[in-house]
C-alpha cells in the first residue's frame, strides 16, 4: 500500500490503455512468439454474399475482451472450483493482425496462412479472430505439415458449396475445402439449420465426404454427452466457431443472423466436454460484425467464449 492507501502499480482498467486481446502482450515479431496461446486477427470479409463488416471482428473482439482482463489472478470459476488462465501457468499473446490486400483473396489468405504457421512453428496454439468464414482456409492450409484432426464447426450454416459461379475461396466453401485435406479426418458440423445456404446435394456429399451434421434441435436431444459421443475419442481437434451458430437474440452482430441458435452455456459445455474427449490444436472464431452490434452484446460474447475456451484447453489439455 502507498501514503495514499491505494496499492502500487497501475489498476489498469478495461478501459484505459491498448486494445490487444485480453490487454496480454502483443508481439509484433512473429519469429519470436514465445507462448501457449497467440492470438491472429484475420479483418477479412471480401468472401461474404450478403452484409459485410466482419473485417472490424478482430478489432471489435479485442475491445470487448479488455472487459475480462483483470487478469492478475486468473479467473475463478467457482462452478468448477478452478482458477483458469492464472499469468503464472498460461502464457497468452497478441501478434496482431494478417495483412489484408483489398479485393486480392489469394494474397489476403496467404497472409493468414503465414501468422497461423508462424504461431505452429513458435509450438503455440493458434486462435484466430475473423474476419468471414472464408479465413478458415488458409488456417487449415497451415496445418499441412501437422498430424491429421478432426474438424468440429459450430455452425448456423454448413458452409460445404464447392464452387459458386467460380467462387471456391469464399464463405461458404471452408468445409468443403477442409474435407478435401487429407489431414482432415472428418468433420462434426453442429448447429446446422432452418433455410441454408447449401442445397440438399451439398449435404449429401458432404456426408460422403465424412460429416455428422446436427441441428440446434438434434443437438438438444442428444443433450452434450450425446453430442460428444458422436465426435471421435482421443483424437486432436480443431474447432470453428461461427457467431451466428448463436441465437441471434444473444449475437445479432452478424452478416448472416439464423433464428433457432445455440445460448452461451450450450456451446461453452461442449467446448469444455471437448477438451477432455482429446487435444485442441487450433480455434478460430468467425462472423462477427461489430457495425449489427449495437448493445456489443456480440462481441462481448465472442471474447468470453474464446476466453473460457482458451482456459479449459490449457487446464485439460493431455
Amino acid at each position: 500500500m502507498s501514503e495514499h492507501g491505494y496499492d502500487s502499480g497501475r489498476l489498469n482498467l478495461p478501459f484505459v490503455g491498448l486494445c490487444s486481446f485480453g490487454k496480454y502482450p502483443y508481439q509484433p515479431d512473429w519469429s519470436a512468439i514465445d507462448a501457449d496461446f497467440a492470438v491472429l486477427g484475420a479483418p477479412f470479409d471480401f468472401g461474404t454474399q450478403f452484409r459485410a463488416g466482419a473485417r472490424f471482428g478482430p478489432r471489435g473482439i479485442r475491445e470487448a475482451s479488455t472487459l475480462f482482463s483483470f487478469g492478475h489472478a486468473g479467473a475463478y470459476d467457482h462452478e468448477d472450483d478452478l482458477t483458469y488462465l492464472a499469468a503464472d501457468k498460461v502464457r497468452i499473446v497478441d501478434i496482431g493482425d494478417a495483412d489484408i490486400v483489398h479485393t486480392d483473396t489469394v494474397k489476403s489468405h496467404a497472409n493468414i496462412e503465414t501468422g497461423v504457421r508462424a504461431i505452429l512453428a513458435a509450438g503455440a496454439t493458434p486462435v484466430v479472430l475473423g474476419g468471414d468464414h472464408s479465413v478458415n482456409i488458409p488456417c487449415i492450409n497451415a496445418f499441412s505439415d501437422e498430424k491429421p484432426f478432426h474438424l468440429v464447426q459450430i455452425d448456423a450454416h454448413l458452409d460445404f458449396v464447392d464452387e459458386r459461379h467460380g467462387v471456391k475461396y469464399g464463405h461458404g466453401n471452408p468445409m468443403r475445402r477442409a474435407a478435401e485435406k487429407s489431414y482432415v479426418t472428418g468433420l462434426s458440423q453442429i448447429g446446422i439449420r432452418n433455410v441454408s445456404s447449401t442445397a440438399k446435394d451439398g449435404y449429401d456429399v458432404a456426408r460422403r465426404m465424412g460429416s455428422d451434421i446436427q441441428s440446434v434441435r438434434q443437438f438438444r436431444a442428444l443433450g452434450v454427452a450425446g453430442i460428444l459421443d458422436r465426435i471421435p475419442a482421443d483424437c486432436r481437434y480443431y474447432v470453428t466457431i461461427d457467431i451466428d451458430g448463436f441465437d441471434p437474440s444473444i449475437a445479432p452482430g452478424t452478416g448472416t443472423p439464423s433464428h433457432g441458435g445455440f445460448l452461451y452455456y450450450e456451446v461453452l459445455e461442449l467446448l469444455d466436454g471437448l477438451t477432455k474427449r482429446g487435444k485442441v490444436i487450433g480455434v478460430d472464431l468467425v462472423e462477427v460484425a461489430p457495425d449489427y452490434d449495437q448493445s456489443g452484446s456480440t462481441t462481448t460474447l465472442a471474447a468470453q467464449i474464446l476466453l473460457n475456451f482458451i482456459g479449459r484447453i490449457h487446464h485439460n489439455r493431455p
